[in-house]
């Protein structure tokens, strides 16, 4: 079974506050969810494995950590995830990056893939997916799908979003419980048009001044 953890740092909370605002205009988003997201990429990370190696300092040789096991590729579900692609290059910059074209029908609330592009050699990869919002789950899990039938293992892939619903986390955990799930709020409930509550309004109209 996969982890499911609510991300509580400080200062995760604290940004993620200020991004619920409804007044903060789109730079100020942008910026935010960037920081939020290299904060994730610290804590999602955290069980990546290392291995001993040999190194000489100034001062002689010397065994220390560095990573080992499989290289990180990072996949935004279109388009609001693109908003944490750069947080987590900041601090993994080797990173590959894929990408996964999803839209939601607004009548039956179901996603529909449309664009799908990976690197060559994904399915050796961690797979670190990203949306900011798990509403439904229907996002997340046709995405998982989606790397699944490309060959991809779920025990490989960790999926990341800044807010979620009960709803969306239920129907992912059943989906695929070999997945990690990380967020940083677990929001009330769902509205009748698929929107969490209270939520952070459509993260992706808010990232790039649409409506």
């Amino acid at each position: 079974m996969g982890k499911f953890e609510v991300l509580d740092h400080p200062l995760i909370q604290h940004k993620l506050t200020m991004i619920r605002d409804k007044h903060v205009g789109t730079k100020f988003f942008r910026e935010t969810v960037r920081e939020i997201a290299t904060l994730m990429a610290y804590e999602v990370s955290r069980d990546m494995p290392v291995k001993d190696v040999e190194i000489e300092t100034p001062m002689g040789k010397t065994t220390q950590k560095e990573l080992a096991g499989k290289k990180v590729a990072i996949v935004p579900i279109l388009r609001a995830g693109l908003g944490m692609v750069d947080g987590i290059t900041d601090l993994i910059p080797a990173a590959k990056i894929g990408f996964i074209g999803m839209y939601r029908d607004e009548e039956t609330l179901q996603p529909h893939e449309y664009f799908v592009k990976l690197p060559n050699d994904i399915t050796e990869r961690q797979i670190f997916i990203v949306d900011p919002m798990l509403a439904t789950g229907g996002s997340a899990i046709d995405a998982v799908g989606a790397l699944v039938k490309r060959g991809c293992e779920p025990k490989n892939m960790k999926f990341a979003c800044l807010v979620s619903a009960p709803e969306g986390v239920k129907a992912f955990r059943d989906a695929y419980p070999d997945v990690d799930l990380y967020t940083c709020a677990l929001d009330d409930h769902l509205n009748k048009d698929g929107y969490i509550v209270p939520g952070l309004g459509d993260a992706g109209d808010r990232l790039f001044g649409t409506k």
